[in-house]
């Protein structure tokens, strides 16, 4: 079993040290746990395709070996500012993400910038942001650094051209960021060459991703996610009525369910993931998703078509109470809950629970290999339905 020079200091990895089939044991043991009382309805954890190299995005940080040492581009260390894992040895990430990272790490350490330092907030490098399709092998690279760096960036394309890669990189970007915190924000970016978008394919259907809209970060691991939602939705409603994705995203699971439905309305806060949600329904030549920006407690209370069956695909810490409220006031019949803390969807049940619904099923599936995050989704029921 290979195990990473930085396993246990670098964070990424959590079970690298044990198999696989131990690994998914534990982590089903613990969601159990998580749930609570709704533990017992946990039908199994379903395992990833592929547990290693199934990472399509990482953001990796430059600082330093060490104190004093040399320019270093990864992933943060624990417990530490500055220092990062180089990430030669990962096991998450595709060859072609290694490649790139070591070739842009020995450029810059040919030249005069820095790592941003975020206490005395000097030095020019910040993040290396890599994204790709696992099924089309598009990659976009967008490089964060602050406006005063000094390095030239044309060698650099050429460099990257020059790369004998496994996929084939799209486009380069560079953001500029002057603020002190440690975040690639979505503004001052512009395109170095070629595209500011990737396209990937899953559960058969076409996605264009920009370059800060939110994908599922396992391409392979997402078909199963998906087609898990798929089962639970057409098994639950009829054909013809409508469902609400909420916090949808590059609307991808309204484009997946959109077969089984007449139509789909997709909510998401994010205006770009929404741009590349309505380019990825023309794309795919789906006409019954219509998606909508904007604040999800806010949008379904508008005069939105009433929807058979809502999904939910909240940030980490679950549903905002406002948009609980307004779940609870529309009262879809049933209900599919997505959530990668599972902490937060035993919360959010107690609450539905209480207001009427019931819960049938939970499926866990194994999103993250070798790290402790999960996915859990669950159908819910109206008591009444």
């Amino acid at each position: 079993m290979h195990i990473c020079k930085h396993f246990g200091t670098c964070g990424g990895c959590t079970y690298l040290n044990i198999p696989y089939q131990e690994e998914l044991a534990q982590k089903e043991a613990d969601l159990r746990t998580t749930l609570g009382p709704y533990g017992c309805l946990l039908g199994g954890l379903t395992p990833a395709p592929n547990p290693h190299s199934y990472r399509n995005k990482m953001e990796l940080a430059f600082g330093d070996e060490g104190k004093n040492g040399r320019l270093a581009l990864g992933i943060r260390k624990r417990r530490s500012f500055y220092e990062v894992a180089m990430v030669e040895e990962c096991v998450l990430i595709p060859d072609d993400f290694k490649q790139i990272a070591l070739l842009v790490q020995e450029y810059f350490r040919q030249g005069p910038d820095t790592f941003f330092h975020r206490k005395r907030h000097v030095g020019t490098l910040r993040h290396l942001v890599l994204r790709r399709g696992e099924f089309t092998g598009e990659i976009l690279i967008n490089l964060s650094t602050t406006s005063k760096l000094v390095a030239g960036l044309i060698p650099l394309i050429q460099k990257l051209s020059d790369l004998k890669l496994n996929g084939q990189i799209v486009g380069l970007l560079h953001t500029i960021n002057d603020g002190v915190a440690d975040a690639v924000k979505d503004e001052n970016t512009h395109i170095l060459w070629g595209q500011d978008h990737f396209h990937e394919r899953v559960c058969g259907l076409n996605f264009k991703v920009s370059a800060f809209s939110f994908f599922q970060t396992n391409s392979a691991g997402a078909e199963v996610l998906y087609e898990i939602i798929k089962e639970m939705a057409i098994t639950s409603t009829a054909k013809t009525n409508i469902a609400y994705d909420l916090y949808c995203g590059t609307g991808t699971i309204a484009q997946v369910l959109s077969p089984s439905f007449n139509k789909i309305i997709g909510i998401e806060l994010n205006p770009e993931a929404i741009k590349s949600a309505i380019a990825g329904a023309k794309l795919n030549n789906i006409t019954n998703c219509e998606f909508h920006a904007g604040d999800v407690q806010a949008l379904i209370d508008t005069n939105l078509a009433k929807p058979d069956i809502a999904v939910v695909d909240p940030p980490r810490d679950g549903l905002h109470p406002k948009a609980m409220a307004k779940l609870i006031d529309i009262s879809p019949p049933k209900l599919i809950y997505v959530a990668c803390k599972p902490a937060s969807l035993a919360r959010d049940l107690t609450l539905l629970t209480k207001a009427g619904y019931k819960p049938i099923r939970i499926t866990g599936v194994d999103m993250f290999p070798r790290t402790p995050h999960v996915e859990a989704i669950a159908l819910l029921h109206l008591h009444d339905t």
